[in-house]
This record gives C-alpha cells, structure tokens and sequence, in this order.
C-alpha cells in the first residue's frame, strides 16, 4: 500500500524532488512548509491532499517590454514560489484557498467569462480551464488545492504567471492534460489576456513554466523559441537582489496598456501589428511623419524596443560566453533606456512621489559603478533589480533597507525547475 504524502514527506522521500527547488539550505524550512500546508488541506477539506505543486516567480534579465512586440527576452526562474497541496474532487468545481486572499470556486459547468470577474483570481481559474477545454484536452471532474506563496504581490517577480502556470499543472498533472511547459505558458497568457483582463506578453508565464534561465524569442508566438542557458551567479562573483521600492502598487493596467497602444500606433502605421514585423530602417526613415501620427513618447517607446530586442539577444551571447562584466554593462544599458526613452518608471502625471526611480539611484550610489541596476518587470511601481558585488552585499542591503524599510531587498537565486508537481 502506497504512503500517504504527509508519511513520504516525512521519511525523507520526497528531498530528491524538493532539493533542486530550494537548496540544502532551506530543504528543512521547505518540508515544514508543506507539512503545514498538507495540514491546512486535511483541516479545510477534510481528507488528505495526494500531491504537491510549486510554480516559482520569475525574474526578467533583458528585454523589457519586448515580448508583447514578438521580441526577444532573457528571463530566469526564482526561489520563490507559490505552493499548493491538492487532490481531485470529483465535485465538477474548482476550490482554491489561497492564504491570505478570498476563497475561489469555479464551476467548470460554467466556463464562459463571468461579468465582473475580471481582475480577479476566479477570473484566471475559468480561463485555465476554458482554454483546457478549447484546445480539446479536459480541465478535469473538480479539484480542491490550499495554496501558499512567497511570491510577493507587485515585486515583479510575477506572483499572477506563478498563480497561473501553477493552476495549469495542476490540471494537467491530475487529469492528464498532456500539455508541455510552453504550451501551459500560452495558455496561462490567453487567460490573463482574455478572461482576467491585462494585455500581458508571454515572457512571464514562460519563465515561470519552464525554470532556469531562458533566452526566449517570440517572432512567431505560437511557436516561441526558448533556449535554456547556463547561469552560476555565486561563481561570477554575483548576489540578484530585487528591491521593493515602496510605491503604491494599485492598477497599473492602464499604464501597461498605454505602451502596447502607443507601440501598435507605430507599427500600425506600417500596417502591421507589431514592431518586430517593422524593420527598423523603415521606422527611422518614417520619423517626420510617425511623431505627427503617434505622437513623440510612442516614438520614443518604439526607439526602446529596437535597442532592447537587440540587447536581449547581446545579453544572452555574453551569459553563453562566460563574459558577465559584458552582461552587466548591457543590464545597465537596459535601465537607462527603460527609464529615458520606454518611460516607464514614473507613472504618468506623477511628480511628487518618485519612489521607483530614487530607489534606482540610491542603488546606483551604492553600488558606486560596479554591479548594475534596472528597472524590474512591467515597471512605474514596484521594483528595481541590482547585480551586486558578493563582497559588497551585506553592506548593500544594510543601506538599502535603511531608507526604504526591513525586508526591502531580496536576495534570490535562479531556481532550475519550472512549474512541477511533487509527490
């Protein structure tokens, strides 16, 4: 007779699976936390989960708003992640109790998008699940699933891909979907898309599906190339740390949505639909009249993507070739363009608080030209990420969390797997 996962977890039986997700180091603290959560299912559900699933956070090294102009991006996996006990129910709906946040139930008897569900966990659940369902694969007979996250909400480490591509394994582990890791990252990107409602691209959900380090080309987004590349931070001499500037981190919707706008009235212009499909000789040759149509942020926007497209690529050539001080300088070279020319730092309108950008600079002062820091994720609030010197690191952080608070920097480390299923 099989074991109970709580009896596996406790002899020692599942380390091997849990190991490559957070390290020696935090292997004891990783099995009290599934302990605790296998306790919280038995309490809510009342009987026993049958397996774990973890999706980590993500992080994004290059290409900052290039991937929803099927651009190029270079992305890595985190250790932090959300994590779920969970077991079929055979009910016909979804259940998902989410520390922290409200409860979530789904009928999978209705999965047509619901009015006012848009923005919201439930809202990404049907969506999983309709386009399970729409790519002739089943969402499954119900399940029950208790959820925990270290992902902070806003960090720009992506806590809703995470969410997302943590739903899709579960369906797909547990009803035998079928699907690979890119192909849960498209349909976790179809449902922020069309059910939850923000105009995402696909580098996220990608990331967090597929782990480690990843050089990812979208020219054909049905189709993304995705190539894993190696990445020892600790042995280039380097500590990743994201830091929480402290903004506000309510609707940015509009402030995402305004970049695709403004960059498909550039390519629209050409009569296409994105800037990848606009040779760049042809945009610069079209200035005069592309500042009269789309306006000078839009032309500014699109100058951004070219370079960054470009850099993408660059970065990843450096990580292949062992050449981290070139990499550092294209980091760099992507804050700056973030910030001067994509603008999206400062939220628009937005004077008075700037804390996103002076924690860029206090990192800069720091740091004092060695390392490199950036703009991180979708940007205007939330984080910047540092490349910081191990010897300095301590130092770093002590001066980082003196001005912007305990707890305001994170220090991560790539996590080589995706989003998997544990038991």
């Amino acid at each position: 007779m099989k074991k109970d996962l709580s009896a596996r977890l406790a002899a020692g039986e599942l380390d091997g699976q849990l190991l490559p997700l957070y390290g020696h180091g935090r292997l004891a603290a990783a099995k009290e936390r599934c302990s605790r959560l296998l306790d919280s299912f038995s309490q809510q559900f009342g009987r026993p989960a049958t397996a774990f699933f973890s999706a980590p956070g993500r992080t994004e090294l290059g290409g900052n708003h290039t991937d929803h102009q099927h651009g190029r991006v270079l992305a890595a996996s985190v250790d932090m992640d959300v994590l779920a006990a969970a077991a079929p129910n055979d009910s016909g709906v979804i259940r998902i109790l989410s520390q922290g946040y409200p409860p979530v139930e789904v009928d999978l008897g209705q999965l047509e998008p619901v009015p006012g569900e848009r923005n919201s966990s439930a809202a990404l659940v049907r969506g999983i699940a309709a386009r399970f369902v729409q790519l002739g694969r089943s969402a499954g007979s119900g399940l029950d699933a208790c959820l925990v996250s270290d992902v902070p909400g806003g960090s720009g480490l992506s806590s809703s891909a995470a969410y997302e591509i943590l739903v899709g394994a579960m369906l797909n582990s547990l009803f035998a979907g079928g699907f690979d890791a890119v192909e849960l990252a498209q349909i976790g990107q179809w449902a922020e898309n069309e059910y939850f409602g923000k105009p995402c691209g696909l580098m996220d959900q990608t990331a967090c599906s597929v782990g480690g380090v990843v050089a990812i080309d979208f020219a054909d987004p049905a189709a993304p190339v995705v190539e894993r590349i190696d990445l020892d931070l600790h042995a280039a001499g380097y500590a990743l740390c994201i830091l929480d500037s402290g903004a506000d981190h309510g609707d940015l919707t509009g402030e995402y949505a305004a970049i695709t706008d403004e960059l498909r009235a550039v390519s629209g212009c050409f009569g296409k639909s994105v800037l990848r499909d606009v040779p760049e000789a042809d945009f610069l040759a079209a200035l005069p009249a592309l500042r009269k149509r789309a306006g000078d942020r839009a032309v500014l926007r699109a100058m951004h993507f070219y370079a960054e497209n470009d850099r993408a690529a660059a970065q990843a050539m450096t990580l292949k070739g062992r050449d981290f001080e070139g990499f550092l300088r294209l980091a760099a070279a992507s804050g700056r363009s973030s910030a001067l020319y994509l603008q999206n730092v400062v939220p628009t309108g937005q004077t008075a608080n700037q804390e996103l950008m002076l924690t860029i600079a206090l990192a800069e002062r720091i740091l004092g030209g060695r390392g490199a820091v950036r703009v991180h994720g979708g940007g205007f609030g939330g984080t910047a990420q540092a490349f910081v010197p191990l010897d300095m690191l301590e130092d770093f952080k002590a001066r980082i969390q003196a001005v912007l608070g305990a707890g305001s920097c994170h220090v991560l480390n790539v996590r080589p797997v995706g989003g998997v299923m544990i038991g």
